[in-house]
């Protein structure tokens, strides 16, 4: 591992979420409060994403009600060459939410003109063992961790590599997490993250039978609610909040006016919950909205593309038209 030292160091640290301070936290509470004062109460997704968190996602990418994953590696397997035609030489790709890292691999296996990898996640630990792992097999790519929070301003590392092209790869549909107008905003920062010229490769989830998505967000082993419920104890063990695990339930359902997926915690009696001096009121029955995912049409998603200064190069799908994969390019 010695050789490997100078590509495993986290960057950059002048970053403000490089390592976790004070300021760090009084944000993540104020965040918290906000969102909990809320008419509807919400949390924003990426609290769920603690070590424990991440763990439990790889979890239910494997499951079988959890079509996403497996149906975009299969269209990642089929169409990788196709892909790779589209991509320059002397390349540095930039993962956005890297987790395990499993999907990229499909790309560096076929695409030997990269150069550089940036995974970018917000789970310190689970993000270096993965680039450790990544930056084993593939020796000849200079790999450079980013642990951060892509929804907020980052720098992208200078690597030691000369580079020609960056592009952002950013799959599993967690584009659907943001609300329309939210998501061109996103796009449009990753727009200035490449430059002219740049390109992005983004999992797009399809609009589907309202059964399939159902039980993708509420599977039988219920890890998908273990994965909701876990991001109360990550903010207890982080903000040192006070939320009962047992005083709240995962529910899941589909939103077909808005064509989105609605996750919530359901709060199973009156209660109360202490945040650092601020009580936060629940009534029984009352829910915190902790994420939604919106499904597209190839179309929809085209035009928020447009939106933010991408042009739509082409798009894949599987046969069943479940999922799609989209390469899009600034303009």
């Amino acid at each position: 591992m010695d050789n490997l030292k100078t590509k495993l160091s986290v960057k950059n640290p002048e970053n403000p979420n490089h390592s976790e301070n004070s300021a760090d936290l009084k944000l993540m509470l104020k965040e918290v409060v906000n969102g909990l004062n809320k008419p509807q109460k919400e949390l924003p997704c990426k609290f769920f994403y603690d070590e424990e968190g991440s763990l439990l996602f790889d979890q239910i990418c494997g499951l079988d009600e959890y079509y996403i994953t497996r149906t975009e590696l299969s269209i990642m397997e089929d169409y990788i060459d196709e892909i790779a035609d589209f991509l320059d030489d002397k390349l540095m790709f930039i993962e956005y939410g890297s987790g395990s890292s499993e999907k990229i691999k499909i790309i560096l296996d076929h695409v030997n003109k990269i150069k550089v990898y940036v995974p970018i996640d917000i789970s310190g630990d689970h993000l270096i063992k993965s680039a450790a792992q990544i930056a084993s097999e593939y020796r000849y790519i200079e790999v450079i961790p980013l642990w951060a929070d892509y929804n907020k301003p980052f720098t992208i590392p200078h690597p030691e590599s000369v580079i020609e092209q960056k592009i952002v790869y950013f799959p599993g549909s967690t584009i659907g997490n943001f609300h329309p107008a939210d998501a061109v905003s996103f796009l449009k920062g990753i727009a200035k993250v490449v430059g002219k010229s740049g390109g992005l490769i983004i999992g797009v989830d399809l609009k589907k039978d309202r059964k399939i998505l159902q039980q993708a967000y509420n599977d039988y082993q219920g890890i998908t609610a273990a994965f909701n419920l876990n991001q109360l104890k990550h903010l207890n063990d982080r903000l040192n909040t006070s939320f009962d695990l047992n005083a709240f339930e995962h529910d899941a359902f589909y939103n077909t006016e808005k064509s989105r997926i609605e996750m919530h915690l359901v709060s199973k009696r009156d209660q109360s919950v202490q945040l650092n001096g601020a009580t936060i009121h629940f009534k029984q029955g009352e829910t915190i909205w902790t994420e939604s995912s919106y499904k597209y049409d190839i179309n929809e998603f085209a035009y928020l593309a447009r939106e933010a200064g991408f042009e739509t190069k082409r798009v894949w799908r599987d046969k069943k038209h479940l999922f799609s994969v989209h390469y899009l390019e600034v303009v």
